[in-house]
């Protein structure tokens, strides 16, 4: 990628983002951020990954509230254990747990499928959640892009993993979900297969946006091959809009200042971020629903390419070359 191209990436990531803050503007100023009422989930589990703060963080917290056990997936033991009991204080659950997964390792990956799958419990939702956004170039423990390695590969092999256990815990009428956490930048996202690292000029905006849109791809893949099999597991991608949390160290100066001096009108908080990965795992109109790009509790249309069956295709062979994973049907 050239500096020229670099610097229109930046741009319509920033694009991107000001509509999406200009419609939440507009959304706050109607009254329009009401929480949405959930169903019970008792005898449910859940997997957040990334759930020791921000938009994980209250994913999990709601999930416990409506009576999951759910399990968070994270790299920093210190601040989950914190997490794990500020969520059994606020919502008076007892079956809120953790087990160390680094999504930039697909050894560490392996071991903690490993260790879930000893526990023998079930698993009905799977909140792919966890990312970095905009950092600068480096690479995972595989020698992958960090982006493009922990935001989208560490999640397409979590998922994969998991599926045996996900199949057998739905059933007809009652199926396993699993969600993927993407966001507004797929919209300006370019995926190349012949350069899905960034080798070029590195920009973490292209980077960035290219991981999230290659999750919607991977999402669309994964519900078409999971329907060919008739399988009780749906996958959904939910864009959370812009929210207020610390994943914006990186982002171009004049955006931390707005975020500072404004995030309390134009961001969305945690919690309001939260509620569509909520809305995905949980509302019974999704029952059986799978395929689908969900914004503001709603279904909505994702970028055109991302409806290209082939690309979705060519992106799974690729993705299953470099995690090791065989092709064939989920």
């Amino acid at each position: 990628m050239s500096p020229l191209s670099a610097a229109l990436a930046a741009l319509r990531v920033y694009a991107a983002g000001a509509a999406v803050l200009v419609a939440q503007l507009l959304r706050r100023c109607r009254g329009d951020f009401a929480e949405p009422v959930f169903p019970r989930q008792p005898d449910r589990v859940a997997i957040v990954t990334g759930g020791t703060d921000g938009i994980g963080y209250c994913t999990a917290k709601h999930l416990a509230r409506l009576g999951m056990h759910v399990v968070i997936a994270g790299n920093n033991e210190a601040r989950a254990e914190e997490a794990v009991g500020r969520i059994r204080a606020e919502t008076l659950s007892s079956t809120v747990e953790f087990l160390y997964c680094d999504l930039a390792s697909m050894s560490s990956i392996r071991q903690f499928v490993q260790k879930f799958k000893m526990k023998n419990i079930p698993l009905h939702v799977l909140v792919n959640n966890a990312g970095v956004m905009m950092v600068p170039q480096r690479e995972t423990e595989d020698g992958f892009e960090e982006h493009f390695g922990l935001n989208y590969l560490g999640h397409f092999l979590l998922t994969n993993l998991l599926l045996d256990t996900l199949r057998a815990s739905g059933s007809p009428g009652c199926s396993a979900r699993v969600v993927t956490v993407s966001s507004a930048t797929h919209y300006v996202g370019q995926l190349d297969l012949e350069d899905l690292q960034g080798s070029g000029c590195y920009s973490p905006h292209a980077a960035y946006a290219q991981s999230k849109l290659a999750l919607v791809l991977f999402t669309y893949r994964l519900q078409r091959l999971l329907a060919a099999q008739g399988s009780p597991v749906t996958a959904n991608v939910v864009d959370p809009g812009v929210v207020d949390t610390d994943l914006y160290r990186h982002v171009f100066w004049g955006t931390r200042l707005v975020k500072r001096a404004l995030g309390w009108l134009l961001f969305k908080t945690p919690d309001e971020g939260a509620w569509t990965s909520v809305y995905a795992a949980v509302a019974p109109e999704l029952e059986g629903v799978g395929g689908r790009y969900l914004y503001n509790e709603k279904e909505t249309k994702s970028l055109k390419v991302t409806y290209d069956q082939k690309l979705q295709q060519q992106l799974w062979t690729k993705s299953c070359q470099m995690t090791g994973i065989a092709e064939g049907s989920p």
